[in-house]
């Protein structure tokens, strides 16, 4: 575990009026200048208000969508800062750019306890190469930093880097470290059986964290797209389903490895499969190594989710990570659903990262009953591989 500075650290009983940072992860859809999904803005929350009753004067940090360092109206964030403002339950100043004068007449106008939102970082080219310039003029506003956007962590930029770097009183805010004693839970010692529900589309985007996880483990499930290269590496015949035909020899790797450890792994013994994604004619369940010419394996079929239901009911800790299959195209996310569901009446402790997955306990209705999920994605990922996260290095204690 990291020894990270936090909001105990700041000497909260002296931030009255005192302008502070606070880098938060707001990158949420709108739709008709509407917030659809405030998720976000609610995990921000607990942080928010907390400086907010010491008197800190807080100036908030987000990027939203990737506008490649230009300023596009398409990616603002003035709706995102009135459906703040509905959930605190008071206006939210919001700042027409996040540096400059703009940003610094905000701020003087801006009375102890209340909060402005400044303009997308990624307005300005030099948040994403972390450039010096840029750093010290969004440093320049706050004496004080803190950083909330766990999500964002994995990114060497200049509000979550470059910042920090140049303001002496810093601190991870209440989201961020819940995100790592979570994760970091399961990199110490989780009680056991530990399992892990491993989906998405490609093995190359979790090796990583399925490498530095797999001697903690009990249990491997595997599904998505990423369990047609496993089954591939078998031998299956996958016919026009998704394969990293390059991966084959690393998935046979890690089952090599699995089996040494005496892990079980579970592949999917039957999936749901169609003639086609936009438009099927036909959608049927066979067994994996049965799909037909011309068809592709879209979801893990009947039995493949009563494996990993019956594997929950005795694990202990269980991490998730990556849908069982094209999530996004009903009724091909029967089993990420079903999954979700069952994960739902595990007694252990749950954890559940990557935005189609939250999506997925949220739309099985089932949010409430995890125990930890992870505002992160890429960082979880990171963070899971035992890779070093920027923000995070930058917020440690020093000895």
């Amino acid at each position: 575990m990291m020894d990270i500075l936090t909001l105990d650290d700041l000497d909260l009983d002296n931030l009255e009026g005192v302008p502070t940072l606070v880098r938060v992860d707001f990158n949420v859809p709108l739709e008709g200048g509407k917030v659809m999904d405030d998720t976000r803005l609610r995990a921000a929350l607990p942080t928010l208000r907390e400086l907010k009753a010491a008197g800190a004067r807080l100036l908030l940090m987000s990027h939203r969508g990737r506008p490649k360092g230009q300023v596009n109206l398409d990616f603002s964030l003035r709706p995102v800062a009135v459906a703040l403002g509905e959930l605190l339950e008071e206006d939210v100043a919001f700042a027409e750019d996040c540096v400059g004068q703009s940003a610094r007449d905000q701020l003087q106008l801006l009375e102890p306890g209340r909060v402005c939102l400044l303009e997308n970082l990624r307005f300005h080219p030099g948040e994403t190469t972390n450039d010096p310039g840029f750093a010290s003029r969004l440093a320049e506003l706050g004496e004080v930093y803190v950083n909330d956007a766990f999500g964002t962590a994995h990114r060497a930029h200049a509000s979550v880097v470059g910042v920090a770097e140049r303001i002496e009183r810093k601190a991870a805010g209440r989201l961020m470290v819940n995100e790592v004693v979570a994760l970091g839970s399961l990199l110490g010692e989780p009680e056991r059986p530990f399992t892990a529900i491993v989906g998405g589309a490609k093995i190359s985007d979790k090796v990583a964290t399925v490498s530095n996880l797999l001697d903690r483990l009990d249990i491997l499930a595997l599904g998505g797209g990423m369990a047609n290269t496993f089954l591939a590496s078998l031998g299956y015949d996958l016919a026009d389903s998704l394969v990293e035909n390059d991966k084959l020899d690393l998935a046979r790797d890690i089952l090599q490895r699995a089996e040494t450890a005496d892990i079980r792994v579970i592949l999917p013994s039957d999936l749901v499969v169609t003639d086609d994604l936009d438009n099927p004619q036909t959608i049927d369940t066979v067994p994996a190594g049965e799909v037909p010419v011309g068809f592709k394996a879209v979801d893990i079929g009947e039995q493949a989710r009563i494996g990993i239901r019956e594997a929950l009911e005795s694990s202990k800790t269980v991490l998730w990570n990556g849908p069982m299959g094209v999530f996004e195209k009903p009724p091909f996310d029967a089993g990420t659903v079903a999954v979700a569901q069952a994960l739902a009446e595990c007694d252990g402790f749950t954890v559940v990262g990557g935005g189609e997955t939250v999506a997925a306990v949220q739309r099985a209705g089932v949010a409430d009953r995890v125990s930890h999920i992870s505002t992160g994605g890429g960082a979880s990922l990171e963070f899971l591989a035992g890779k070093p996260l920027p923000g995070l290095v930058a917020l440690e204690k020093k000895s």
